[in-house]
C-alpha cells in the first residue's frame, strides 16, 4: 500500500499540490492496512480506520483522503474498492468571517505600536504587517514568507501561492511609503535575513507566535469576541475583499 501512496502524491504534487496533511493521513491508513494485512483498499477498513478521529470533522477529513485515493487506485486495478462518498453524513459549515471597520483596523495598529518588548523593531514589526495586510488582502502565510527582494518597483511578487502558482500584487503608493519606511527601520537597527518581518532574534516569523500576539492586540484594541469566537488575522483578507469589491 505505501508504494501506492507514494504514487498517489507524486502525481499530485505534480500538479501542484503541497499535501502535507494527505501525507500523514495516507500513510497512516496504509500502517493500519499493513496491521490488517490488506494491499487493496476495502470500503470497511476505511471506515474503521476514519473512525478512530475524535470529531465528525476528522472522520469525514480521513473518509475523504481515503475515498479520493481509492479512486486514482481504482482506475488502474479494480480490485481496490471505491468507498461511497459522505458516509459521516456531515456537512461543513463556514463560520462567517469578521469584517473589520476603519477604526476596528487603525486600533490594532496603535495596539501593534505600543507592544511591550524590550526590541524596539518588534511594535514597528507588527504594525508594518496588520497594515500591508489590512492594505493587499494577502494572506498571512503570504506575508510572512515575504523576501526583500520581492519587493519590486511594481508591486510584491507573491511566490508559490496556495496553489503554487507566483502573482504580482500592486501597492498603493501610501503602501510603498509605508513598507519603505518600515525597512529603513530594520535596517537602521541591523536585523539580519532576508525575509521582510522578523523576530527579535533576527529569523522569520512564524504564524502560532504571530496568532498568540495577534489576541493580545485584537484586546488592546477593544474588539471582542462575537458568539464566543475572537475575529481572526485572516479576516483582514476578508474585510480588503468586501471593501475592494
Amino acid at each position: 500500500m505505501i508504494a501506492a501512496v507514494e504514487s498517489y502524491l507524486a502525481v499530485r504534487r505534480a500538479a501542484g499540490f503541497t499535501l502535507s496533511n494527505t501525507e500523514y493521513l495516507l500513510r497512516s491508513f496504509a500502517d493500519f492496512t499493513a496491521e490488517r494485512e490488506q494491499t487493496h483498499i476495502r470500503t470497511a477498513t476505511a471506515i474503521d480506520w476514519a473512525s478512530q478521529a475524535e470529531s465528525v470533522a476528522q472522520r469525514h477529513t480521513r473518509y475523504q483522503t481515503i475515498c479520493r485515493f481509492a479512486q486514482y487506485l481504482h482506475m488502474e486495478d479494480s480490485s481496490h474498492e471505491s468507498p461511497p462518498a459522505n458516509h459521516f453524513a456531515y456537512r461543513k459549515t463556514r463560520r462567517v468571517p469578521h469584517i473589520y471597520s476603519h477604526d476596528e483596523i487603525n486600533n490594532l495598529i496603535l495596539a501593534a505600536k505600543k507592544l511591550p518588548s524590550s526590541d524596539s523593531l518588534l511594535p514597528k514589526t507588527y504594525a508594518a504587517l496588520i497594515s500591508l495586510l489590512a492594505a493587499t488582502g494577502l494572506r498571512i502565510s503570504e506575508a510572512l514568507h515575504l523576501l526583500v527582494s520581492d519587493i519590486t518597483l511594481t508591486g510584491l511578487l507573491i511566490r508559490k501561492t496556495k496553489f503554487q502558482k507566483t502573482r504580482l500584487v500592486p501597492l498603493h503608493d501610501t503602501a510603498v511609503v509605508g513598507i519603505g519606511q518600515y525597512l529603513a527601520r530594520r535596517q537602521g537597527v541591523r536585523r539580519g535575513g532576508d525575509h521582510v518581518f522578523v523576530s527579535e532574534e533576527g529569523q522569520p516569523l512564524v504564524y502560532w507566535k504571530v496568532h498568540k500576539v495577534f489576541r493580545t492586540l485584537l484586546k488592546s484594541a477593544g474588539i471582542e469576541p462575537s458568539g464566543g469566537r475572537w475575529p481572526r488575522i485572516h479576516e483582514l483578507r476578508h474585510t480588503f475583499a468586501v471593501r475592494a469589491l
